[in-house]
């Protein structure tokens, strides 16, 4: 009884965190370069139950002798392993201001575990630290910095910050920035092999698990995307299906709840009710 307990615990634990999940993605549908969460499942490992009893053989000394008998195997329940972003291509959208930049890939090689790579813009965070992010809604501070609309630093090629005279610049498909005053930069653009390695920290910004900084995208090899001025990356939030399985996830935890309360009243009637002396 009580093994049933946690079993329903646990999924709905699983369930509720799966929701919070899809709500993010809910929240972020509108977000330029937001990369959709998807969860991984996973059950504890199954016991195997097995009943033993013991029978005394009639013999003059008295022998006794156990049998065991395969009952069955029970689940322990269902937990949510991770939650992986979804790195499919964003759709563009017209904006039509020069500060936005959207990053396209063109042609990504796909490493021996059949995973496609991915480009990012480089940028620094508060810390100081490198961080990496796909959502291009820059602009200009008031030192004339490039940055993010989070207020994190676009670097260029050799990680330096990008300093402009005005919002007035151009962009080619490569990264190559010019601005008014004649000041040039090659914006940093980074390559990994494999995106879904990459930790989300918030805000848009990813790291790598290790900490060791991605390569350039332009020196790797079989890598080809293009930048294009004027536009954003949308979202890849599926907003049909993300509000479908939300509202799959939140029948699952009415059930495991379900359950869970016939389980109650059953541990009630046992603890007041069995054994009673009339």
């Amino acid at each position: 009884m009580f093994k049933g307990f946690y079993t329903v615990a646990s999924g709905m634990l699983a369930q509720q965190r799966k929701t919070e999940m899809l709500t993010n993605n809910m929240a972020n549908a509108n977000t330029p370069g937001f990369k959709a969460e998807q969860s991984s499942m996973r059950a504890f490992p199954e016991m195997l139950l097995k009943s033993y009893e013991t029978k005394q053989i009639p013999t003059e000394k008295g022998m006794s002798l156990t049998s065991g008998q395969i009952v069955g195997s029970i689940n322990t329940g269902v937990y949510m392993q991770e939650a992986m972003p979804n790195f499919i291509q964003g759709a563009l959208q017209d904006t039509g201001q020069k500060t936005d930049l959207a990053l396209i890939d063109s042609l990504m090689p796909t490493n021996e575990d059949g995973i496609k790579g991915t480009v990012f813009f480089t940028v620094q965070n508060a810390a100081g630290d490198t961080r990496y992010t796909r959502n291009g809604d820059f602009t200009l501070d008031g030192q004339g910095y490039l940055t993010t609309g989070s207020g994190y630093y676009v670097l260029d090629r050799e990680g330096d910050r990008i300093q402009l005279s005005s919002d007035q610049f151009a962009v080619d498909g490569n990264g190559y920035l010019q601005g008014a005053a004649g000041e040039n930069a090659n914006l940093g653009i980074a390559f990994s092999a494999n995106p879904y390695q990459m930790v989300k920290e918030g805000n848009g910004l990813y790291r790598t698990a290790d900490g060791v900084e991605l390569g350039d995208a332009r020196a790797a090899a079989g890598v080809d995307f293009n930048l294009q001025q004027g536009f954003l990356e949308g979202s890849n939030v599926d907003t049909g299906r993300t509000m479908t399985d939300m509202l799959t996830a939140y029948r699952a935890f009415e059930a495991n709840q379900k359950v869970l309360q016939a389980y109650d009243k059953s541990m009630e009637k046992a603890a007041n009710e069995v054994g009673r002396i009339g």
